[in-house]
């Protein structure tokens, strides 16, 4: 595991990414899948893309953005064998337990690729790690990123914004202990606030958000209601 990610940091946030916080609905909902899928995705099988974890539990602020991060290369076309094969060498060989949320991968065709720099810092500057290709150095050419996760330089992707990189929306375990928010401020807790009959108006006045900051946060927890099984991947 990255040192930077490791549970017994100084930082007392820190400590919250490895607490069970999120039900397996309220994940997938986040990330526009099904609960089955994500449920799928960790079940202890043999053949699990993801850590397991017993039936019914909830998962922790790492979990989430593993979840995020398989959907995210589910929808650009990398199949689930690639991507457990991927998982399980950057797990091994760098003892990383949640290695999609602790290292920063881009999409090479049908492929998943590291920047070498984050592993051997300056001396692995312009080069990718070909993680099924055990372990090939290559230069590095122009390569999707995940632009909607945001990286601490140690590592750790600390900033999601799951409705795109242009969303002011972002779940950040240092804000609202990793509920969706805007401005630090809770999205359901502006909806709770329309629901009590304000206005967006009054509810942007009242948390220091603009009219489109409060229209987003109210469109993003009614797309929450309705998105159960919207993409299954």
């Amino acid at each position: 595991m990255n040192q930077s990610a490791s549970p017994t940091s100084a930082e007392p946030w820190r400590r919250r990414l490895y607490i069970p916080n999120y039900q397996i609905g309220e994940a997938a909902k986040y990330a526009r899948l099904s609960s089955q899928t994500v449920a799928k995705w960790h079940s202890a099988d043999g053949r699990k893309t993801l850590s397991a974890k017993p039936t019914r539990a909830a998962i922790s602020y790492m979990q989430l953005i593993e979840v995020a991060v398989v959907s995210a290369f589910r929808k650009a076309g990398l199949t689930l064998r690639h991507i457990r094969e991927t998982r399980e060498y950057v797990s091994k060989q760098l003892t990383a337990e949640f290695p999609f949320a602790e290292y920063r991968f881009k999409a090479d065709g049908k492929r998943l690729v590291m920047d070498y720099q984050q592993i051997e810092g300056d001396g692995g500057k312009g080069k990718i790690l070909r993680p099924d290709q055990a372990g090939q150095l290559a230069w590095e050419e122009v390569i999707g990123r995940l632009r909607e996760f945001e990286y601490e330089d140690e590592g750790i992707a600390v900033k999601w914004r799951p409705r795109g990189p242009k969303s002011p929306i972002i779940i950040d375990p240092r804000i609202a202990f990793g509920a969706p928010s805007i401005n630090g401020t809770p999205t359901w807790v502006i909806s709770g606030r329309e629901a009590a009959g304000e206005t967006v108006e009054e509810i942007g006045d009242d948390f220091d958000l603009d009219e489109d900051e409060v229209r987003a946060a109210l469109a993003f927890e009614r797309a929450l209601v309705s998105s159960e099984g919207k993409w299954n991947a």
